[in-house]
């Protein structure tokens, strides 16, 4: 007979929640025990601190260090920093830990790391670091690495690494198995996915997944379980088209072909994340009119990224006073104009902003690329434009009213709203795609045409409406 369980009385253990900090090596209690090994010299106890955090984490610790600290840093660590730290620095602090361990030291610690991993590193250095750096190299990963800089620098020749697990197709599983295990680590790259099977001229015919290889009998051949290689790119591809082309086909690594169409190398899902996190960040500093500087940056190469565009700002701004300039009788004899005035150019910059972000976003995911398309992007922003104009006209127009008792301040406040936004959008909807069909990066300079658009209609529509029914 079956015995019901008596639910009531049962307990069940579980475990405490894990906390977010737990997930992470680098917690601040290793951070302050680091930075008083330093203090003390401990070289032992930092060694023991330093070398079981993942890169990653370990690249964060630096960030923190001061300049001090970090020659202390790289001395105590000169022989047990390994070398994919670098490969997470950002580039103003990559430079000093360079400058610490010198070109000799760095020159024998790049032939550890795969050849995308080693040139990520060098094309954030300077001209004659890199020279001297390559010089140190032994001749083989020089000539590779000198091979990959000679790409330009956005292509997928750069991001590539050369380092690929090829088989010729009448091999069986069986042989493809004991190749691989016959190889050296250094052989090898770190990370891969598929075995790319190659034809006697080295063009790709088809990969084999390694989960399809190890599952699959010694004596079965490539040629009857490999798959047809999805995607295939020129050397010359841009990075930010290939990230694309991971996000679009969910791709975990894709082979890249010389103008021969002959394989050079393979771009894997880790580097592909990089630089669509780089992508997106550049958009979002070029929107702020400022660009990829770190907290370590000097004060002086902080300023000067940021001048051009505050310049420019100044000079957009000048022309809106102009505008102002012309209505300066129209404010004199009615003082309200001057306060309500900054409520209808802020207002239209917001929605500008905000239809800029959504346009360029969609340039950027190459989904403005039909005329159709196009256009309904434009009616759809303008309609929303003028839905939202309409509504903040009526709260404008009665707060406007509620607070100068005058239907005539409210109706003009109503009016400049509705053109202002409705300007606003069509605007932060045409501009950029303007500018991406002349070649110019939509992200870095809509927001300037933007605010002097939304300023100037703003002020020309408001002022002149006052002019015409209120004065």
């Amino acid at each position: 007979m079956a015995v019901k369980p008596d639910h009531e009385n049962i307990s069940f253990q579980t475990k405490p929640a894990l906390e977010l900090s737990n997930l992470y090596g680098l917690t601040p209690k290793v951070v302050a025990a680091v930075i008083a090994s330093i203090a003390e010299h401990n070289k032992e106890r930092l060694i023991s601190l330093i070398v079981p955090l993942h890169p990653a984490d370990q690249a964060d610790m630096i960030e923190r260090l001061n300049s001090a600290q970090l020659k202390r840093f790289t001395l105590m660590m000169r022989d047990n920093l390994d070398p994919m730290v670098l490969t997470y620095l950002p580039d103003a602090v990559l430079e000093d830990v360079v400058s610490s361990y010198g070109v000799n030291e760095l020159a024998q610690a790049l032939p550890e790391l795969d050849s995308d991993d080693a040139v990520d590193i060098l094309e954030d250095l300077e001209e004659d670091e890199v020279a001297d750096i390559l010089a140190a190299l032994p001749v083989g990963e020089r000539l590779i690495v000198e091979e990959a800089l000679s790409y330009p620098e956005h292509c997928a020749g750069r991001l590539m690494q050369r380092e690929v697990v090829v088989c010729p197709s009448h091999w069986t599983v069986g042989q493809s198995i004991d190749h691989l295990r016959a190889q050296s680590e250094d052989q090898l790259p770190d990370e891969y996915y598929v075995i790319i099977i190659i034809d006697p001229a080295r063009r790709v015919i088809g990969q084999v997944r390694l989960g399809k290889l190890v599952s699959s009998d010694r004596p079965v051949r490539l040629s009857e379980i490999m798959e047809t290689a999805p995607h295939q790119i020129p050397v010359t591809m841009d990075k930010e088209e290939v990230g694309l082309l991971f996000q679009r086909y969910g791709l975990v690594s894709v082979s890249v072909v010389d103008a021969q169409e002959k394989l050079v190398g393979m771009i894997t899902v880790d580097d592909i994340v990089d630089v669509i996190q780089e992508e997106a960040g550049e958009d979002l500093m070029a929107l702020g009119g400022v660009s990829d500087s770190s907290l370590r940056s000097s004060l002086v190469t902080t300023v000067q990224s940021r001048f051009l565009w505050l310049l420019v700002n100044l000079a957009t701004a000048v022309i809106a006073s102009l505008v102002i300039g012309i209505f300066d009788a129209t404010i004199e004899r009615l003082v309200a104009l001057a306060v309500l005035m900054p409520i209808v150019a802020s207002m239209g910059g917001n929605a500008g902003t905000q239809t800029v972000t959504v346009a360029v976003r969609a340039l950027a995911m190459r989904q403005l690329g039909d005329t159709k398309v196009v256009n309904r992007f434009i009616l759809r922003e303008a309609m929303v434009g003028l839905t939202n104009g309409l509504i903040f006209a009526f709260v404008a127009g009665l707060v406007s009213f509620i607070w100068f008792q005058k239907m005539d301040i409210a109706l003009v406040m109503a009016f400049a709203m509705i053109a202002n936004m409705l300007a606003a959008a069509l605007s932060g909807a045409g501009i950029p795609i303007l500018l991406s069909k002349c070649d110019i990066d939509p992200a870095v300079a809509s927001s300037v045409f933007i605010t002097t658009v939304t300023d100037v209609i703003g002020f020309l529509t408001f002022l002149g409406l006052a002019s015409l029914y209120l004065v």
